[in-house]
């Protein structure tokens, strides 16, 4: 995870005691949903069209995410195509336990295509 620390995160989030599973740790799915808005942040920059989620690329995650920690998304543009934006998306929490400590959670690249009114692929 090499984004932290280069600059501010796109996003920065406390998630809450309804984004838990059975375990008592934050959805995985909760997770990639910020990572995609994350991913879009950085993409935005990039294309004043609309931008559709194409992929996301394997997505592990390496330390669970519990209730109030601080999560921190890094985005940034890694690549375009004609149409396509790659981005890279670093996740860390922030434990809110005490002693603080900051965590790598996960990474992934996601591909958006940046698509006109009609849903068709335009030049970004």
């Amino acid at each position: 995870m090499t984004l932290a620390g280069k600059r501010d995160p796109a996003i920065r989030v406390a998630l809450l005691p309804r984004d838990t599973n059975g375990y008592g740790t934050i959805f995985g799915g909760i997770i990639l949903s910020y990572i995609d808005q994350a991913a879009a942040v950085a993409a935005r920059r990039v294309t004043p069209h609309d931008i559709v989620t194409v992929t996301m690329k394997e997505v592990v995650f390496k330390k669970p995410v519990y209730v109030a920690d601080l999560i921190s998304f890094y985005a940034e543009v890694t690549g375009t195509g004609t149409t396509s934006i790659t981005t890279r998306v670093c996740v860390e929490a922030e434990r809110a336990r005490s002693p603080r400590e900051t965590v790598p959670v996960t990474e992934a690249e996601v591909v958006f295509v940046a698509v006109d009114k009609n849903g068709r692929p335009v030049p970004v």
